[in-house]
């Protein structure tokens, strides 16, 4: 099976029915997007497939095949993070940061449909994105100061 991840081409030889969240983790080591509730409810484990967000852990490999993932580690561009990432670290909006991947994911699907979107727009596009810290007014503080930008 052919996966692009990030850019970059991978060749598995995998279970179409694998979770893409276990080969995304245990095949490609990438790490940064966490499993939650493995349901799809928490949102820990969005990434991009073709621009939207998506719950990694509900998600079969078999249905990406070529088509374009992105994780959080392909947010970064030439050692400079990308400006939600720039956002949420500025406004602080995280504290102990394990839904910080899936939020950011999030946020950036949000951002590329709907560059200034009203805060019950960012409320509504962030539901499902679960922090279990709280910390959900940084949350749409970060996101509302990038898409003012």
């Amino acid at each position: 099976m052919i996966l692009y991840v990030n850019g970059v081409k991978h060749d598995l030889s995998v279970d179409p029915d694998l979770e893409l969240l276990t080969v995304l983790r245990n095949n490609l080591g990438l790490t940064g997007t966490k499993y939650g509730c493995g349901e799809g409810a928490c949102g820990a484990c969005t990434v991009l497939i073709n621009g939207h967000a998506t719950r990694s852990c509900i998600t079969s490999i078999g249905s990406v095949g070529g088509k374009a993932i992105t994780t959080i580690e392909g947010l970064e561009k030439n050692g400079s993070l990308h400006k939600i990432q720039m956002a949420f670290l500025a406004i602080d909006a995280f504290q102990c940061s394990f839904c910080a991947s899936g939020m950011i994911m999030s946020a950036v699907s949000l951002l590329d449909s709907n560059p200034v979107p009203s805060e019950d727009a960012i409320i509504k596009a962030m539901n499902g994105n679960i922090c279990r810290c709280g910390t959900y007014p940084y949350i749409v503080k970060a996101i509302h100061s990038v898409s003012k930008s």
